[in-house]
């Protein structure tokens, strides 16, 4: 895990998935966020607390991490509010959060602490709450970042919405993403799982960052995307799934 850290922490700044990612979850947020005055975020599963200054435009953020690894490196950064816990265990009161975000944690987590960690996000958020959560969408793109993520499972919509409604939640949107470069993810994968998949330290798993032009044309290539996810259209297919559900 602290391998994947470091990976992460490197890729998090000019990455075009990340570049991507940001853009995709930035209208989910900006609508669980709305009509509150000066609303709690929780990014629970933070990592090394990248996300928190985009997150603080919304609100007032915390990040919690269960690897200290990932907490250093946040505070190295100087990345403010960053706690240390399990998202199966949310060190927090009952509904005292107004917006939990969990991006790229469920896959990583065996089904009892999964369910536990949606209980958990349940509970800490207060009524008309909202949750926006990504994951690793459909079981064909598993590859090496499977084996560096230590993925557990892929999802599909149907997987995820039943999911979140056994919880309690009423799920608002649910689409998949980076549909636009699904053709040449299910390539590369495929290709991967022929050839073995790597579990060894060579492994980079996705964190390589292509050539500064092909960076910056798959970064446009997923903020044309973005702008159709912003606009109410659901993707058919792609290697994320984002979902956006409130706690009635």
């Amino acid at each position: 895990m602290d391998a994947l850290l470091e990976r992460t922490f490197e890729a998090e700044q000019r990455h075009f998935w990340f570049r991507g990612f940001k853009r995709f979850v930035a209208p989910l947020i900006e609508e669980a966020t709305a009509g509150r005055s000066n609303p709690k975020l929780l990014d629970a599963g933070c990592g090394t607390g990248a996300n928190l200054p985009f997150l603080q435009r919304y609100g007032t953020a915390f990040g919690l991490e269960l690897f200290w690894r990932g907490i250093q490196l946040g505070n190295r950064h100087g990345l403010p509010r960053l706690m240390q816990g399990s998202v199966s265990h949310l060190p927090l009161p009952d509904e005292s959060i107004d917006v939990v975000m969990s991006f790229d944690v469920l896959y990583c987590l065996e089904t009892p602490a999964e369910r536990a960690a949606m209980h958990e996000m349940y509970r800490v958020l207060k009524r008309r709450g909202f949750v926006v959560i990504n994951v690793a969408a459909l079981e064909m793109l598993k590859g090496d970042h499977s084996a560096l993520g230590g993925e557990v499972r892929r999802y599909t919509k149907r997987d995820l919405g039943d999911k979140l409604t056994r919880v309690g939640f009423e799920v608002k949107r649910l689409t998949y993403t980076n549909a636009s470069l699904f053709p040449i993810a299910a390539t590369v994968r495929a290709l991967q799982r022929f050839r073995g998949i790597k579990s060894d330290q060579n492994n980079k798993g996705d964190f390589y960052i292509p050539p500064a032009p092909v960076n910056a044309i798959f970064s446009g290539v997923l903020a044309l995307e973005s702008k159709l996810v912003a606009a109410g259209i659901d993707m058919p297919v792609g290697s994320s799934l984002l979902c956006l559900a409130q706690k009635p």
